[in-house]
């Protein structure tokens, strides 16, 4: 059934705004390492290369959303929100950056945010005509149809931007730096973004997020596998410790029943011979015959003396043997 214009006025809407909800907390999700970074009063290694980039698509966006003549609005609020929240990350990260993080994230910025985004901009309005050939800030026409397809190729940029993060899964087998959210959040964004683009017939928003999504699965997935496979190390690394601890118990009753043969508590090795019978012993503890240990062990114990003499013959033996 085909919609009325009224309720593609209002679908159009409800996907604008929860566009905007999702996309605004994905703007959010590196807020966790920024405050590592504030606390620790360093950059920690981190990398300013998506921050540029992401800053470098919101910026694109909202050009394009002002060249828009129609339904640019839901574009242009969550993309000037974006780029104030990834400026501030930028910011952040100048202050706390190394000498040389800092030398190569302003010439990243400078170059790439300024110099080719100026670039765009100055060219689009110089020799690419709006609807109104004779205005410079003309909407409409060939210059959207340019700024879309440029701002959606570095959309797909900033999509593919996850591989890098992929493979570092890959290569370790850990999913620290790959959070599911995150990998759900953006998938969801693109579905969002995709029926928005699809809803108000403007391909330039909704092709690159057929991208996205395909993307965001293959992040999920590979969360999944791995995820399960870190648990499955992380119990058997419990397990191997449980039999470690085993070992150690099996260690001390040993010593313990070893102690009591040399003393000839008989009662008190029996029992200690039937707690180690009853334990699961690991292969390596060797068995020992409890009675062998006792006979032998009886011919070698001292016999109290009686009036200074040794009793029924015996010798004594140790250090005072003749």
């Amino acid at each position: 059934m085909a919609l009325t214009p009224t309720q593609l006025h209002q679908l159009t809407f409800i996907f604008g705004i929860l566009g905007n909800i999702v996309s605004f907390g994905v703007f959010l999700a590196p807020l966790p390492t920024f405050w590592r970074i504030f606390k620790k009063k360093s950059t920690l290694g981190f990398q300013s290369i998506p921050y540029s980039v992401a800053l470098f698509s919101s910026m694109l966006l909202l050009y394009y959303a002002f060249l828009k003549e129609t339904n640019g609005t839901m574009i242009l609020t969550i993309n000037t929100i974006g780029c104030v929240i990834e400026g501030t990350y930028l910011i952040i990260y100048l202050i706390y950056a190394t000498k040389e993080a800092r030398i190569y994230t302003t010439k990243l910025v400078g170059l790439f945010n300024v110099g080719v985004f100026g670039l765009i901009v100055l060219t689009t309005m110089l020799f690419v005509k709006g609807m109104d050939k004779h205005t410079m800030f003309s909407k409409g026409g060939m210059r959207v149809n340019i700024v879309g397809w440029i701002s959606g190729i570095f959309s797909v940029c900033v999509f593919a931007a996850p591989l890098s993060v992929m493979r570092l899964v890959i290569k370790t087998k850990s999913v620290e730096f790959m959070p599911f959210g995150l990998s759900f959040s953006l998938t969801l964004c693109a579905i969002i973004w995709f029926f928005y683009g699809f809803l108000i017939k403007d391909f330039y928003i909704a092709l690159p997020n057929i991208l996205g999504f395909a993307f965001g699965i293959a992040q999920m997935i590979l969360y999944v596998i791995y995820n399960h496979l870190s648990k499955k190390k992380k119990n058997n690394n419990n397990n191997n410790g449980d039999d470690l601890m085993i070992k150690e118990v099996d260690i001390m009753q040993l010593q313990e029943l070893s102690i009591n043969i040399k003393h000839g508590n008989v009662e008190k090795i029996e029992q200690d011979s039937t707690t180690l019978d009853q334990q699961n012993k690991p292969a390596e503890v060797i068995e020992i015959n409890v009675e062998e240990m006792v006979k032998v062990n009886n011919n070698n114990i001292i016999v109290n003396e009686v009036d200074g003499k040794p009793a029924n013959g015996d010798v004594p033996r140790g250090d005072n043997a003749c």
